[in-house]
């Protein structure tokens, strides 16, 4: 498939070509933050880490989504699939927020990555924390680019896939009947 095709696909809300524009951005996001963690050292916090579960259930989607477009699978496939990333990102977007929104101090985020050392007396009681926290703080943005963190950058990605996911479902449903 051409690039012109591609993007005439996109605009018409081609099921297949949608699917791997979520593919694709979904892939480059997931070694976008691999290439954080692994190439620039910046290891992730607990939140940071349960931001990529949505990615890992959505790009593999997107593929067999991708290939199911082109191959005859049902508009109720489809629509199923298109929903589940929409929702799975939307989900991804609320997450990326409250992350943000601790970067940031609005709110106070989960004790395991953003509490203190309290209580520190009694048998074992340094010893007990230091074991039940994490050492990557959630309230401590790694990296910034145009003031935002890469939790921030990831709320409108998020937004944007879901949107993509919304449009390709509807151009699901638009699939001609015979097309299954």
């Amino acid at each position: 498939m051409d690039i012109q095709a591609g993007l005439a696909g996109l605009k018409r809300a081609d099921a297949g070509a949608v699917a791997a524009v979520i593919a694709v951005v979904g892939a480059l996001a997931i070694g976008g933050f691999f290439f954080f963690q692994y190439g620039l050292g910046l290891a992730p916090c607990p939140l940071c880490l349960e931001q990529r579960i949505p990615y890992y259930i959505s790009v593999p989607l997107a593929g067999l989504l991708w290939l199911g477009a082109n191959h005859g699978a049902a508009r109720k496939v489809l629509v199923a699939g298109f929903a589940v990333i929409a929702a799975a990102m939307l989900w991804n977007s609320g997450i990326a927020v409250y992350h943000a929104g601790i970067e940031w101090q609005f709110w106070t985020g989960p004790a395991d990555c953003t509490g203190p050392l309290t209580d520190l007396r009694g048998p074992g009681g340094l010893l007990n924390q230091l074991q039940s926290i994490s050492l990557v703080r959630c309230d401590v943005a790694a990296w910034r680019l145009f003031g935002l963190s890469l939790a921030g950058w990831n709320v409108p990605l998020s937004l944007a896939l879901a949107a993509l996911s919304a449009w390709g479902c509807r151009g699901a449903l638009a699939r001609p009947a015979d097309q299954r």
